[in-house]
């Protein structure tokens, strides 16, 4: 039962792009499946300034803004970039 629990809660490991789920900012832990990367290696970057975070007392959280803007997918749908 708690494997069915946590199933249902982590997001799936091949979950490269950033769905429209209303949230504004995403776990680093969250943002790493996302993007398809270890924790690990997100906190690192995270570290170097390489993924955008905003910080709110100990916690690290990614924008999906600019989560969104790092994947190259900041445009609407339908839309064409120059």
């Amino acid at each position: 039962m708690l494997d069915e629990q946590r199933a249902s809660t982590v997001p799936p490991e091949n979950a490269s792009t950033v769905t429209d789920d209303g949230r504004l900012t995403y776990t680093l832990t969250e943002a790493a499946g996302r993007l398809g990367i270890s924790r690990a290696l997100a906190y690192e970057a995270a570290h170097r300034g390489e993924l955008p975070v905003c910080r709110i007392g100990r916690r690290m959280l990614v924008p999906r803004a600019a989560l969104l803007r790092l994947l190259g997918q900041d445009s609407p749908p339908g839309s064409q970039s120059a």
